[in-house]
């Protein structure tokens, strides 16, 4: 698997490329999936270069787990809406954006082949047959436990881990953890120093994950939505968008990132030596 250097936002690959980012998601995937398999088996085997990882083929389950610590972006938006229910788990009165949630709630959405993935009940999963009842009861045991584990390992870095999604396949039978985890493209972090002055204070957090890449499409105007124009980027903002990647980097990592440039030419030769040399 290549980490490309494309980033997308409301099921839309924006127009140009973000410099270091799939070497970058890559790092941080690997680290998070390496230091989770006494949690739940991954598909990682190994990660020759930066923006490389090379793993098992598995049979994927076409649901995503999103797990959600906080009322935060897309259970903010239903909130404000007056709904109190996302995905059949009911949502406490009274709550305002950003919000803790008495205990983190679980809104697996739809891993659909084209258009917008949508949210789906465990109840409907069920009904449905996606998945076994046992192989879904397996995957909210996962989560639980890799969301646990994401939060400690945030909380040692002054970050709030707000909600991030997991995707598992089959792998000789067995639930497997797919994907990245962890990352700013899969998960949301608040910074934790001011997180309840800001609270308190009605302002927005601060925070590290590509969500303030889709509020610069919202403010231009583009959601996704039929007839809608994504907007050109300018290479500032493009530059930005790195720099926070970079950031969170090294937050959640606490080292500095080494920005190396690969070829195309120099992955191909070491994924073929790699080959030649394990299989």
């Amino acid at each position: 698997m290549v980490a490309s250097n494309r980033i997308s936002a409301f099921d839309h690959i924006l127009p140009k490329e973000i410099p270091f980012k799939g070497a970058i998601l890559n790092q941080i995937a690997t680290h998070f999936l390496e230091s989770t398999r006494h949690i739940v088996p991954n598909w990682l085997i190994s990660s020759p270069l930066p923006n490389i990882s090379i793993g098992h083929k598995c049979e994927p389950i076409a649901i995503e787990m999103v797990i959600r610590g906080y009322l935060t972006g897309h259970a903010a938006r239903v909130y404000k809406t007056g709904e109190r229910q996302l995905c059949g788990v009911k949502m406490p009165e009274g709550m305002k954006e950003h919000d803790v949630f008495p205990s983190p709630i679980i809104t697996p959405a739809t891993k659909a082949d084209e258009g917008h993935d949508e949210d789906i009940s465990r109840e409907e999963i069920l009904s449905k047959s996606i998945v076994s009842e046992e192989d879904y009861l397996q995957m909210e045991n996962y989560t639980r436990a890799l969301f646990a584990h994401g939060t400690e390992e945030a909380k040692k870095r002054n970050l709030i881990l707000v909600d991030t999604k997991y995707e598992f396949g089959k792998l000789d039978g067995k639930i497997t953890l797919m994907d990245e985890i962890h990352t700013p493209d899969s998960s949301r972090y608040f910074y934790a120093d001011d997180y309840e002055e800001r609270q308190s204070k009605g302002l927005q957090q601060k925070q590290l994950s590509k969500e303030f890449v889709r509020e610069w499409l919202i403010e231009n105007n583009f959601q996704g939505l039929e007839g809608q124009t994504m907007p050109d980027m300018p290479e500032d903002f493009v530059k930005l968008i790195t720099n926070r990647y970079q950031e969170l980097y090294e937050k959640l990592l606490g080292k500095n990132f080494n920005k190396v440039e690969v070829s195309d030419a120099e992955s191909l030769a070491t994924v073929n030596a790699w080959i030649d040399n394990n299989l």
